[in-house]
């Protein structure tokens, strides 16, 4: 099994509970080809060890994540969360926006399915009319995808910066960035009871 898998599942079932064909062919369309068999097994070691809830629905089942697991921490998670219910046309600029001003380099196609972005959004999005991003044609690619250390990245996979930044576009990565701090740091005690409207 890839070392990833859990983490994968875990993006997969986000907000939502899926049958064993499912989530199989999810996987799949992520890289992570499993004989059935094998991924039925995994899954019902992730009930057992209380990660994973499985739930009988006539004539198969169908798993969802616990509600109980603790929030990640992990980076692509984290501003997941903060962008997953804006409008593609925004998410998918924000998000390369975001991820190569972190990281000072053109973001991965791997790093955006980890933020629930996935490979026909990106290519329908290139497509359109009012695409903001573009592939990268930086000729350091090659190191970057070596430098990446934490989650696999094809050695194909392309990778995308931002064509033009705005100042919307600024102004809203920094608010996801703010939010992002706001979820990791307990700031209770530092901010006002009444909620105040205007910053000045």
């Amino acid at each position: 099994m890839p070392q990833n898998l859990n983490e994968k599942i875990n993006d997969v079932l986000a907000d939502r509970q899926l049958s064993i064909s499912a989530i199989t062919r999810e996987l799949k369309e992520k890289g992570f080809v499993e004989h059935r068999l094998v991924l039925t097994g995994y899954l019902r070691a992730l009930r057992d060890l209380k990660k994973l809830q499985e739930i009988e629905v006539p004539p198969s089942k169908v798993y969802k994540r616990l509600e109980s697991q603790e929030k990640s921490t992990d980076i692509y998670s984290l501003i997941g969360d903060q962008i997953k219910n804006l409008d593609m046309e925004i998410r998918l600029p924000l998000a390369v926006c975001i991820l190569s001003k972190l990281f000072k380099r053109p973001v991965f196609r791997e790093e955006l399915a980890h933020l629930g972005i996935n490979n026909k959004t990106v290519a329908n999005y290139l497509e359109s009319s009012s695409c903001m991003v573009t592939v990268s044609r930086d000729e350091n690619l090659k190191l970057y995808r070596s430098g990446i250390t934490r989650i696999s990245i094809p050695v194909n996979d392309p990778a995308y910066e931002i064509e033009a930044e705005d100042a919307k576009m600024v102004t809203m990565a920094n608010m996801v960035l703010l939010e992002t701090i706001k979820d990791l740091v307990d700031i209770s005690g530092l901010t006002p009871k009444t909620k105040q409207t205007k910053l000045l």
